[in-house]
Formats: C-alpha cells, structure tokens, sequence
C-alpha cells in the first residue's frame, strides 16, 4: 500500500561558499493535547500576518466583558473573544449559577456587542450548544444559521449569528 501523503518536497538551504547542499527531511506532524503557548501563538500569528497581507486590514483585536468580584477583584466569569475583519466572534461565554437569571448576562452580552460596534463590526458569530444557551441568544437577537449534531446523542452545535449595524 502506497502512502496516500507523499513527502512534500522542501526548498534546498542556499549553498555556503561551495558546501554541496543536504536533502532536507519531510517535516514531522505532531498530534498533541498539550500545544505550546508559544506553538499556538505561531500558528496564530502566521495565519493574521497571512491576513493582513490578502486584506490590507490589521484589526484583529482580543476581546473580553469580564464580571468581578467587587471585594476581591477576582474574575467571576464572562465574555471572551475577538474581533477581526468586521466580525464580532464571542468564543466563550460563562457565569456561574448564583449569577444567571439575574440580567447579568444580558449586559456583558449588549457590552460585547456594542464593542463589536465601536470597532467597526458588521455583524457577529458565535457556536453554543443545545443545552447552553441557545434561547438566550435568540432573545437577544441571534439566529441559528447552522446545526451540526454532536454528543451525547440528541444534542447539536448550534451556529448563530447576528447583524450588528
């Protein structure tokens, strides 16, 4: 059986002053649970700089609505994601449970949304899941533009998005 990925060849090293050139080995493909911060941070770099080059537009940006504890300044929970390219991603949403139900979430919500806006945002994205918190979105002007089953069975990854001019 033939492997169905043959080598990709590697351009040769520039030549020193007469030293014959060595064949470059293949690259290795490591599966890992563990990556590098510093392997992550590479890869997403690469990928922006990749960006900006196609686009012209560097404006990705971190983004986080962050609930505290007003005693010890400890964080509680909230919002984290990023904006680039005009899109609002909300990666992570959490509160723990003394914390819903209470509007709480509703305001780190329109807070993200609204700097999605200010950062000239267009619109926004986000996945959740059957039993988190799809109706909430909903409520708050999110619809589901995809679904895509997952486990345990029953269950889906619901995509959404929302218009934020």
């Amino acid at each position: 059986m033939t492997d169905p990925m043959p080598p990709v060849p590697l351009p040769a090293a520039a030549p020193d002053e007469g030293m014959p050139v060595a064949p470059r080995l293949p690259p290795a493909i490591v599966v890992t649970d563990l990556p590098d911060a510093d392997d992550v941070a590479l890869i997403s770099d690469g990928l922006d700089a990749f960006n900006v080059q196609e686009t012209g537009t560097d404006d990705r940006r971190p983004l986080a609505v962050l609930v505290k504890d007003p005693e010890t300044g400890r964080v509680l929970g909230g919002l984290t994601g990023r904006t680039s390219l005009g899109l609002l991603f909300v990666d992570l949403f959490y509160l723990p449970p003394a914390l819903r139900g209470s509007g709480i979430g509703s305001e780190i919500l329109r807070q993200a949304e609204r700097e999605g806006r200010n950062r000239g945002c267009r619109s926004g994205v986000l996945y959740t899941i059957t039993f988190q918190a799809p109706d909430f979105y909903r409520r708050h002007g999110w619809r589901a533009f995809g679904e895509i089953p997952c486990d345990p069975p029953g269950t889906s990854r619901v995509f959404m998005t929302k218009d934020l001019v």
